[in-house]
Parts: C-alpha cells; structure tokens; sequence
C-alpha cells in the first residue's frame, strides 16, 4: 500500500521540527493529532523515524534521506516561471551564525520586507553537525552562509568580508603582545571547533605554532564574553561578532603579533534552485544585504583599547 499522501505535511513538519509538540504548532493542529500521525508514518515506513536522545529527539538512518527527498519535493512544487516579489507568497529557508542573524539577516529581513511583504523568511542556526553534512542539508533549505572555501562543487556567493580577531578579559591585558608560546598555554574557546573541517582561524593559529588547547566549544559567537571574563581564556571570533559585545563585558579584542587572516561570508545554495526565478531574486536581494553590511563598518568596537 502506498503512503497516504495527506501524511506528507504532518511528515515534513516532524522531520523538520524533530518534535511533535512543535510540529504541531506548525501545523495549527492538536498534539494528539499529531501524535497519531506519527504513529500511522512509523507503521508504513517500519521504522521509529525520531528517536528519543537525552531530552531530544533526533532523525533516524532512514528520517535524514526522507527529509531531504521532502525538501527536493518541495522545491519543485514552490517553482514558477517568473516571480513577482511585490504578489508572491513564498518561504526561503536560510541557515547562519548568531552573528550572520545580527547583522546580514537583520539586513536582509529590512529588505525582503520593503519589496516582498508577503515573503516569510525563516533562519536556522548554524551547528556542528550541519557544517559537516552542509552539502546534504543543502537539499533541505535556500542557502547556507559559510565561510568561502568551505565547500565544493556548491554554487556560492561572495557577500562581505570579516576577519578573525581574538578576545581576552580585559584585567589580563599586558602592555606588550603576548607571544604564541604565551597564547598557547592558555585554555581556548572556539566557537564551532570542527578538527576535520578547514576551520580558518584554527588554520591559522596553527600556521603560526599554536597548537590551542579548547577548553571549551560553544555552537555561536555572541555568547564570548560570558565565557572569557574574568578568566585566563582567550576565544576566537569574526570582528564583526565583537562590535556586538556589551559595552561593559569585561572583554577586548587582543592585540596579537600576527594576523589570523580574513573572513569572507558566503552564500551556498543546492546546484537545483541555480534557474528557479524566486531563488535568483533571493541571491540578488542578498548581494544587496551583503554590499550594506560592509559598508556599514565600524570604526571602533566596544571594550577595545586603543593603541
């Protein structure tokens, strides 16, 4: 027996959300009705599709391959021959750091507002985990906002560039630069500490000899400050991050003797959205975002002392 095709939705939603209660929010239905469902999708594919890990649920072997051929299935129904931004009724799904959401996403929310009230624009944040399936979670969202160089064979977009600095608590600054014998004994926080991804600062701090013990290994940026001050800790993270850091977080940026080199965000998207008219509009409506958050530079950043 073929599955019930009015179980596609309440599919998508659990697969996505990896959640009934949500799943059903997202729906507008009853978590009972939800639940069972579940339970009817559980009996055709043989197979529990979420497991329950810790307090979380989590996709099975067989869950991940549905979900993207869900999402392949979406697009092609989402597709038309011209997109009319100031008609059209589209959601675009895009996956980025806290800092990308602070700053381009915040952009990009302004002016997909004044040219597509219509449009709904979701954001997904960045993990571990979906940096290092990026090429598979592409077939589930819009776009991706990654590092340049991070993948391959991927269609992508340059948008602004950043580059990595270093914060420290501001109580144990020194007149003179630490040297990279002093950096390395001291514990690290990186944000996204992924040793079998090309990770650029970690790259570059160990071109210049420093081998960073990680003391701890944090899923965003914004959250630094909280984990440096007020210790020997030194953490990793884009410029522009900092600029975001309170005022009074009892961190600055580090006066390093060498440079970790630059940050350049990217737009990725799946090789199938590359013709789709909507998409094209997405892409450019980015670049736009993108050519405004460069140009909104910072002289200064919060805390930083100036030299």
């Amino acid at each position: 027996m073929g599955l019930d095709l009015n179980l596609l939705v309440p599919l998508d939603a659990l697969l996505q959300e990896c959640s009934v209660t949500r799943a059903a929010q997202r729906l507008g239905l009853s978590q009972p009705t939800v639940s069972a469902a579940l339970a009817r999708l559980r009996r055709h594919f043989d197979d529990e599709l979420l497991t329950r890990v810790g307090n979380a649920y989590e996709l099975t072997p067989l869950a991940e391959p549905t979900a993207q051929a869900l999402g392949a299935a979406d697009r092609v129904f989402q597709t038309r021959p011209t997109f009319d931004p100031a008609r059209a009724r589209r959601e675009f799904t895009l996956v980025m750091t806290d800092t990308n959401l602070a700053t381009f996403g915040q952009t990009l929310a302004g002016l997909v507002r004044d040219a597509a009230p219509e449009v709904r624009l979701r954001f997904q944040h960045n993990t571990p985990q979906i940096i290092r399936r990026a090429e598979d979670h592409l077939q589930t969202v819009d776009g991706m906002l990654l590092p340049q160089g991070l993948l391959a064979k991927v269609p992508a977009i340059d948008l602004y560039e950043d580059r990595w600095v270093c914060v420290v608590a501001s109580d144990t600054v020194t007149p003179a630069p630490p040297t990279p014998e002093q950096l390395a004994a001291r514990p690290w926080v990186l944000p996204y500490h992924i040793p079998t991804k090309d990770f650029s600062a970690l790259h570059q701090l160990r071109v210049w000899g420093i081998e960073p013990r990680v003391e701890i290994a944090v899923e965003n940026f914004l959250t630094m400050p909280y984990l440096v001050a007020g210790t020997d800790r030194v953490g990793v993270v884009p410029e522009r991050a900092a600029r975001l850091f309170p005022a009074a977080c009892g961190t600055v940026v580090l006066e390093l003797p060498f440079d970790l080199g630059r940050l350049v965000e990217s737009l990725w998207w799946h090789p199938t959205y590359e013709r789709d008219p909507a998409h094209i509009w997405l892409r450019k409506t980015a670049t736009e975002a993108g050519r405004l958050v460069a140009a909104s530079t910072a002289e200064t950043y919060p805390g930083t002392p100036h030299h």
